[in-house]
């Protein structure tokens, strides 16, 4: 009895995942193109905060610290 439920159990989950794999398959590039200005504003902001945190630690690269 035991083989006959994982059976059924495999049987009805490949009946679920079908259509919810052709959707991820369908949607993942939408999603991707969506996102793609919000990682590239993160790139950005990232890239701004680098500068000022070399920009307010030059002076003491120039006095020659190690921080």
């Amino acid at each position: 009895m035991n083989e006959m439920a994982a059976f059924l159990l495999w049987i009805l989950v490949l009946v679920v995942c079908w259509p919810l794999a052709l959707l991820a398959l369908i949607l993942y590039p939408l999603v991707w193109l969506l996102s793609l200005p919000f990682r590239l504003i993160g790139i950005t902001v990232s890239g701004v905060f680098e500068l000022l945190r070399a920009i307010v630690f030059l002076p003491a690269r120039i006095l020659g610290s190690r921080a």
